[in-house]
């Protein structure tokens, strides 16, 4: 009788789903990272669902996304959006808002700034992949808008607009029915900023990309936006003063700003394709962690080349780094700590095998199944 009602509601599931209208909601679209590799997997679980998104850069994101029918908001229209959109941040709010989910039944939205506040109909679902709660305002505000991160008329802006975007962000958590936390990390953020409980699915890590490597070319490796809170300038201090070879991967608005400060041992690549980019982890030394992050999938995707992470010890590295077995972490974010850091990596005999084993725990084929059977679990329970 059990196995019969078993297959009874996932037959119902299966009908019901088919049946259903559904949209994805996505912060902005410019570039392939963390986020972006979360919705790609959502994208191939609901071919046939709109994409919709404040802002899309044309060419950033991979063929699979950029096949999608893409709805973006009038933030899409203002000057300069490509390279300057973080500046419209006080008008993402509205622009969240302005888009049309009325002819939807379910809304899956992969939020870290305002695609949660999506407005959906009164009968309809909204299930939220939450990165963590707006981290320009809450645990990152100084590092993008304390002195000497931004400039004074745009603190000056941000003091006004903040405290209202903060109330923005507590008052629309609501909109959605189930939270997912991409770490226990983001899970306690969501409980502290919006009251809610969350799951947790870790992010997906494409560990069938990389292979197994005991190669070692005689450098370290960052692979990074080139933004305030990845802490990038640390690594670049630590390692002009040690003479270690660093290789960054990455582009952003600090870049030109970390080009200045970095020294003969430091070399700048930009973005890299995928395969450019598992050839730079199979011939690292270590791959290095230095900004404190919600979670973090680069580490794991340097794991599943049998690579040690050298990481700052907060944050979402503390559920993917083992001390010892995987990496080692600093703990603070200085160029000392970070210098004894790489050092005491260095004269720990990792096993590769390991490390590679470690990070198939975080694959993409697991974030895929438990993404699908939590939506269809809610799904079954809402209608």
């Amino acid at each position: 009788m059990q196995e019969f009602d078993r297959a009874a509601i996932l037959c119902y599931i299966d009908a019901t789903m088919k049946h259903l209208r559904i949209a994805l909601v996505h912060d902005w679209l410019t570039g392939m990272r963390g986020g972006e590799k979360c919705l790609e997997v959502l994208c191939e679980l609901f071919p046939d669902a709109p994409l919709y998104s404040l802002l899309h850069v044309k060419g950033s994101m991979s063929p699979l996304i950029e096949s999608r029918d893409i709805r973006t908001s009038f933030i899409q229209r203002l000057p300069r959006v490509a390279s300057k959109y973080r500046s419209y941040l006080p008008l993402f709010p509205s622009a969240i808002e302005s888009l049309d989910f009325s002819a939807f039944d379910v809304v899956l939205s992969t939020s870290h700034c305002v695609a949660k506040g999506a407005v959906v109909r009164p009968d309809a679902l909204h299930i939220c992949y939450c990165h963590t709660p707006m981290r320009y305002v809450w645990e990152m505000y100084d590092e993008y808008f304390g002195k000497g991160k931004a400039d004074v008329v745009t603190r000056a802006a941000m003091a006004l607009a903040a405290p209202l975007l903060r109330a923005w962000d507590v008052r629309t958590a609501g909109r959605v029915h189930h939270y997912i936390a991409n770490s226990e990390n983001v899970r306690t953020r969501i409980r502290t900023h919006y009251g809610k409980d969350a799951a947790v699915i870790f992010p997906p890590v494409d560990t069938g990309h990389f292979i197994l490597s005991d190669r070692d070319e005689g450098y370290s490796l960052i692979v990074s936006a080139l933004v305030p809170y990845k802490k990038v300038d640390v690594a670049i201090e630590a390692f002009n003063r040690t003479g270690r070879r660093l290789v960054i991967v990455g582009k952003g608005p600090e870049e030109k700003k970390l080009h200045a400060m970095a020294g003969p041992s430091v070399e700048f690549l930009g973005w890299r394709n995928d395969a450019d980019l598992a050839g730079l982890y199979a011939g690292c030394r270590s791959l290095i962690f230095p900004g404190e992050e919600d979670f973090g999938i680069v580490p794991l995707e340097a794991m599943a080349c049998g690579k040690p992470v050298v990481a700052f010890g907060k944050g979402g590295a503390l559920e993917t780094v083992v001390e010892g077995v995987t990496g080692t972490f600093f703990g603070s974010q200085s160029a000392h700590a970070l210098i004894d850091a790489v050092s005491r990596t260095e004269s720990i005999i990792f096993s590769p095998e390991a490390i590679r084993a470690h990070a198939l725990l975080f694959s993409r084929e697991r974030y895929k199944n438990d993404m699908l059977a939590f939506i269809e679990e809610k799904i079954a329970f809402h209608w």
